[in-house]
C-alpha cells in the first residue's frame, strides 16, 4: 500500500477480491456475513464504509485478516492461516507451546530441504 493511498480506497478491491477469490456473489457473502446484500454493494462501490463491527464480519467470513482488506499487507492466503495459529497458540500451556514451536520448526526444515532438492 502506498503511504499517501488511504485505506478507504483500497478496501473496495480488496473486498471484492477476497468475494471472488472464496468463489461468492455479493448476496451470498451477505448471507453469510449476517448483513444486508445492499451493504456489501455499498461497501465495494464505496459509497459507505463498513463500521468495525462489520469489517471484522466480513474479514471472517472471507477468511482474510483485517490488515489485507485495509491494504496493510498484500497476501491474504497466508496470513489467514497464520492468524489462526496465532489464535490458538495463544490458548496453550507452556510446555505445549514448546511442542508447537519444535513441531513448526521441523516442518519448516523439512520444507526448507524439499525446496532445496528440487533446484
Amino acid at each position: 500500500m502506498s503511504e499517501s493511498t488511504p485505506p478507504s480506497a483500497i478496501f473496495p478491491d480488496r473486498l471484492r477480491t477476497a468475494r471472488e477469490y472464496r468463489g461468492l456473489t455479493q448476496g451470498e457473502l451477505a448471507e453469510r456475513a449476517g448483513l444486508q446484500p445492499s451493504a456489501v454493494s455499498h461497501f465495494e462501490t464505496a459509497t459507505r464504509k463498513p463500521s468495525f463491527d462489520n469489517l471484522l464480519l466480513l474479514a471472517n467470513t472471507l477468511d482474510v485478516t483485517t490488515d489485507y482488506l485495509l491494504g496493510r499487507v498484500d497476501d491474504f492466503k497466508q496470513l489467514a492461516g497464520a492468524d489462526k495459529l496465532h489464535r490458538h497458540y495463544h490458548a496453550l500451556e507452556e510446555s505445549d507451546r514448546r511442542f508447537a514451536d519444535d513441531l513448526i520448526t521441523r516442518l519448516a526444515a523439512k520444507a526448507a530441504e524439499k525446496t532445496q532438492g528440487s533446484k
